[in-house]
């Protein structure tokens, strides 16, 4: 079971109140706060492992928050926000977020990107310069990628995004989140190029060597997991 602490910065009681069962559930330590001036106090002052914080606060609102804690904390940040507006998210992410969740959310999603955040925040160690996923090995330092130890020779972007596949295995994600996570938030190319480039991926991982690693979830986006 987890043991990290996660501090919740969110005014909205019930909603923080929501959050704090559901991660004690997943066995989280988890302490909740409703303004933004004491959370960053908390944050500042207590040993946490993750913060969950909501842009709109009173005292101090999310954006501020997260600035002056980025001064002297790299501690790992999703921010919560009931706008889903390019800006704001542009905003964040500049400022130090380490990821975002619109409002309203699952929680499904929310606990994947928790574990997903944990688990770039912990010390490196022997085995951090490698993704492995079943027969997928990707090398971060060669920028290398193998199936069964036999080379696939990849693209850069091709790369780049499988990376990214394999960074977040096992969470859905949108085309739009891809787009701004592989691409950049300055491309203003075909918004197809993310179907383009999992097509290339398939022809040369899932077709070539007959598994399935990349699926598609209808409606949503695309998924790295086993079948």
């Amino acid at each position: 079971m987890a043991s990290e602490r996660i501090l919740i910065i969110e005014d909205e009681v019930k909603i923080a109140r929501f959050l704090e069962l559901e991660l004690i559930h997943e066995g989280y330590r988890v302490e909740q706060v409703h303004d933004g001036r004491i959370g960053l106090g908390r944050a500042l002052s207590g040993n946490f492992d993750l913060i969950i914080l909501d842009v709109m606060l009173p005292s101090l609102n999310g954006m501020e928050v997260l600035r002056r804690l980025r001064q002297s904390s790299s501690i790992p940040v999703i921010m919560l926000t009931a706008k889903d507006e390019v800006t704001d998210i542009v905003m964040g992410l500049d400022i130090g977020a380490n990821d975002y969740m619109t409002k309203p959310f699952a929680i499904e999603e929310l606990l994947a990107r928790i574990r997903v955040s944990l688990k770039r925040s912990k010390k490196p160690s022997e085995d951090d310069n490698n993704i492995t996923f079943g027969a997928l090995k990707i090398n971060l330092d060669q920028h290398s990628v193998s199936i069964n130890d036999k080379p696939v020779e990849l693209t850069k972007k091709e790369y780049d995004l499988l990376k990214y596949l394999a960074e977040n295995q096992n969470l859905v994600l949108s085309r739009d989140r891809i787009l701004e996570n592989v691409w950049g938030y300055g491309y203003f190319g075909d918004t197809n190029a993310v179907d383009v480039y999992i097509r290339y991926l398939r022809s040369k991982i899932d077709d070539k060597y007959d598994i399935k690693l990349i699926h598609t979830v209808r409606g949503v986006g695309y998924v790295l997991r086993h079948e």
